[in-house]
């Protein structure tokens, strides 16, 4: 069980229970361990947007579907590389200064019900319920990569693997909060991005340079190395609608509401993006070069040939030193760390948040609701664990599902909200509902192999639209004035930048 992999491997866990320990001490408050007391830097944004954004998949799906299917599989790559662009541009200040204007707002439902003020509650609601279920389903995800991980590095079965996988993450979130998963994302985003660059050229390096490698893919596959290889039009759309998800993923939304100010958004804006084009482009790298590599060398291809999500593990260890490996193996769990490390943080914040405080104990104290938040971080966990039970789920099946789900059922609520003065509390409860259920039953029905994003997303904002256009209750003069003042604040924001 113990090798200088599996030790490489358990070292970098101590680091990062290490840095939760550390964040304790400045965990005061809710507000500290929800959002790290809103101050954090270009930086740290920038990479903890990207790395709680890219977890288990881009290291295990997004090259294991390369591998299987060719360079037309980067079509998810060029969609979330715009879709992550445009919710920089569109999304991440207006959201940063509304919800500090919207009476401090801490979350998503949290900013719905002061944005429109909402005093039935039902937005504050619906918008919770819809954030559990489907981070019930995304959290999964994550620890059955977790627990793949922990499978083959310590030889474990598949039960125990998962079990230990979600531990790991368990305990730094538990100690340190958003603070502890925000700073433990900037090491983790560093690492993916390090593994996903030296992993493809140690493949071309071994198969003899670019030229050699691609010789060797168009031999495994001429298909390969063809963008539109098997993709239809509707195919082609489904892919890259995978960026319209990003203006609905709450755990990528909170960390715009918990920076500094707005003026830090464009500086992480671009760290963000040239971390995200390096890492994309070296899934993609190492998913297409692991194709010509197991060709050439089958006598390591057998775990590859079983599931084809293990390419980029299998890689690490038959290319380097054991110890090398299990860094690189690192990587993968920080991944999965990172992403699933605030999807618990933001279910516990809206358990704790949205439904203890608001409908329980509304008078409760600032360390009360801490602790409520670290026991909710237990039970979400275990939910999300009965999921993943199943060791045949696929990360990218799981993903997809829940990403399909935010984007629509929050994505344009958030954009309109943000964006359209007319927008209504009763256009944005029908959106999200809208926009949740097409993708529940789309998913289901599978019609036109059309990703069901796509018709919940446009769905859902035609349902906002229309419903707040003949909703007789327009917005108030406050809610009016509100949007007019953050408005004015942007403009002074983009002046000073």
């Amino acid at each position: 069980m113990f090798n200088p992999t599996s030790i490489t491997f358990i070292g970098y866990l101590i680091v990062m229970v290490a840095v939760g320990l550390f964040a304790w001490r400045y965990t005061k408050n809710f507000n500290d361990y929800i959002l790290g007391g809103r101050r954090l830097g270009s930086i740290v944004t920038g990479l903890s947007v990207g790395a709680s954004d890219m977890s288990g998949w881009l290291l295990m799906g997004l090259p294991g579907a390369v591998f299987l299917s060719g360079i037309c599989e980067s079509w998810i790559a060029i969609g979330l590389a715009i879709g992550t662009y445009l919710n920089w541009k569109i999304v991440a200040s207006p959201l940063r200064v509304y919800t500090e204007v919207a009476h401090n707002a801490l979350t998503l439902p949290d900013y719905f019900t002061h944005r429109f003020e909402d005093k039935s509650k039902l937005l504050r609601i619906i918008s919770a319920f819809v954030i559990l279920l489907f981070f019930a389903i995304y959290s999964a995800s994550g620890m059955v990569a977790s627990a793949r991980l922990f499978e083959m590095v310590f030889d474990l079965p598949y039960s125990t693997a998962l079990i230990l996988g979600t531990i790991a993450t368990l305990a730094y979130v538990f100690l340190g909060g958003f603070l502890a998963v925000s700073w433990t994302d900037t090491i983790q985003a560093s690492m993916m991005c390090l593994a996903l660059i030296i992993t493809p050229l140690a493949v071309m390096w071994d198969l003899g340079g670019w030229t050699a490698t691609i010789n060797q893919v168009s031999q495994v596959s001429a298909n390969h190395l063809n963008m539109l290889q098997g993709q239809t039009f509707i195919g082609v759309i489904s892919l890259l609608a995978w960026g319209l998800g990003y203006f609905g993923q709450p755990h990528i939304l909170v960390r715009f509401m918990a920076a500094k100010d707005a003026k830090v958004m464009p500086q992480a804006c671009r760290i963000s993006m040239i971390w995200l084009i390096f890492c994309l482009g070296g899934a993609v790298a190492a998913g297409f070069f692991g194709a010509a590599y197991f060709a050439a060398h089958t006598d390591v291809a057998a775990p590859v040939v079983a599931n084809h999500e293990r390419v980029f593990m299998v890689l690490s260890t038959t290319l380097f030193s054991p110890w090398i490996g299990g860094i690189l193996l690192s990587a993968i769990l920080a991944a999965v760390m990172s992403t699933l490390s605030c999807q618990l943080l933001v279910c516990s914040s809206v358990l704790t948040e949205d439904f203890y405080r608001a409908f329980i104990r509304n008078n409760a104290s600032q360390k009360e609701l801490v602790w409520v938040g670290r026991a909710t971080v237990i039970g979400v966990s275990l939910v999300a664990i009965l999921i993943a039970l199943d060791p045949n789920n696929l990360v990218l099946s799981l993903v997809s599902y829940a990403w399909g789900g935010f984007g629509a059922a929050f994505g344009p609520a958030i954009i309109l909200s943000l964006l359209w003065k007319k927008c209504t509390k009763n256009g944005v409860l029908c959106g999200i509902i809208v926009g949740a259920l097409t993708v529940l039953v789309w998913h289901q029905g599978g019609w036109w192999d059309l990703y069901e994003i796509v018709p919940g997303f446009v769905f859902s904002a035609l349902t906002i639209i229309v419903v707040s256009l003949l909703d007789p209750n327009k917005p108030s003069k406050s809610v009016s004035d509100t949007f007019d003042y953050v408005h004015e604040k942007l403009e002074e924001a983009k002046k000073l930048n």
